[in-house]
């Protein structure tokens, strides 16, 4: 078995500090494109941009970092335009950081007949109907062609609530798949391959894949695998095992969170980073994040509502038109949902900037109730997230 240890990585992370309760920490993450400290949220820019909001906003914005998707760039426009613009950053202007996923998901959760084997996954063109196969290699060669600052290993992807020998293959096919990305990764120095962790809600499964890829010693790790129907007690628990075994010195980041909740809850289980589809999807339909929730502002009791979304928040929506007027749009135009999108970033943005201040000033534990007793005044706390929490020293319930 080749073993592949890189001395030359494109990363470096300092920890900043921490919470003397929790697990929580404070990093700065330094990239080829940009540095920012973690614990960070990542929005999905998933064809090259987020859907109706320009690089330009997104700067204005301080967003420090951004998902592009393999599959998808893959297809349309293809690695070799990407790669004749000089990489991703250039073909879309952005001078941030990118991070590309693998491909894997996508061919899981968009395509008919997809087909995991040793030497790839097999699937069916969306756009012609031909058989097509991704490959590790495959995959590093776009994301290499992309030159985004951090690609994702190509795994084996099943469902988390896959039983039994399926799973556990699954598991160790990603271990054997990330030894062919790092064999086939061509820009060590300017782009850093996270391996991800598997194994479904088995503990022996997970700790067997935390050895097996720990000793790959890739510059970061992905905990994946989760978010897809566990139950929440199955999943903080497997979230906190992994952080308790995950390298100190390395960014470990969740996969596929990204409410509010979890991100609070998974913060102080020691996560750094975070991606999801949710604030942006949420503002095409028209709701907006607020700290007591959501509010739906197609909603008919908007109509005549002259506050802003947050008086707190300081982005252009909040600054400058009115929950009625949105209302309005929302019933009328797209702009609408471009104007909520613009809010709904800037909303996470500031909550994962409020979690790293409360850390760093070591008052995580009092940030957290707080937080909750907003989102849920009458204290009807999420059980899953009491015991989350208890499990790293803080009370949420007298």
């Amino acid at each position: 078995l080749i073993r592949h240890t890189f001395s030359v990585m494109a990363l470096s992370l300092k920890i900043e500090g921490t919470c003397s309760t929790t697990k929580a920490r404070v990093c700065t993450l330094n990239l080829p494109h940009n540095t920012f400290q973690t614990p960070i949220f990542m929005h999905v820019g998933t064809q090259g941009t987020i859907k109706g909001v320009t690089t330009k906003q997104l700067n204005d914005l301080g967003v420090p970092i951004i998902l592009g998707n393999t599959y998808h760039l893959g297809h349309r426009p293809g690695p070799n335009a990407v790669d004749a613009a000089g990489g991703l950053h250039k073909f879309m202007n952005w001078d941030k950081a990118i991070l590309t996923d693998s491909g894997g998901f996508q061919m899981v959760s968009l395509l008919k007949l997809a087909n995991f084997t040793e030497e790839g996954v097999k699937f069916q063109s969306p756009h012609n109907g031909s058989e097509m196969m991704l490959t590790p290699e495959h995959s590093m060669a776009i994301q290499n062609a992309l030159e985004s600052d951090i690609m994702m290993q190509l795994d084996d992807v099943v469902s988390v609530l896959t039983k039994g020998e399926r799973m556990h293959e699954a598991m160790k096919r990603s271990t054997r798949w990330l030894d062919r990305c790092q064999t086939a990764h061509q820009k060590v120095s300017k782009q850093n391959l996270f391996g991800i962790i598997q194994g479904g809600l088995e503990p022996e499964w997970r700790l067997q894949s935390l050895k097996e890829m720990i000793s790959r010693d890739c510059p970061g790790y992905a905990i994946g695998g989760l978010s897809g129907g566990e139950e929440k007690v199955d999943f903080w628990k497997t979230v906190s095992l992994c952080t308790d075994h995950l390298p100190k010195n390395k960014p470990r980041y969740l996969m596929g969170v990204g409410y509010q909740v979890e991100l609070v809850v998974c913060s102080a289980l020691g996560c750094d980073m975070y991606d999801c589809v949710f604030p942006t999807r949420t503002a095409r339909f028209c709701s907006a994040l607020v700290r007591t929730g959501q509010l739906q502002l197609k909603s008919k009791q908007y109509a005549d509502d002259g506050q802003v979304i947050d008086k707190d928040c300081s982005c252009f929506t909040c600054k400058t038109y009115t929950r009625a007027y949105l209302h309005f749009l929302l019933n009328e135009d797209t702009t609408g949902v471009i104007l909520l999108t613009i809010h709904n970033i800037a909303y996470q943005l500031r909550l994962m900037s409020d979690i790293r201040n409360s850390i760093l000033q070591d008052k995580f534990p009092d940030f957290i109730r707080n937080f909750f007793l907003t989102l849920f005044p009458d204290k009807n706390y999420p059980s899953w997230a009491i015991n989350a929490l208890l499990s790293v020293g803080v009370k949420l319930l007298d």
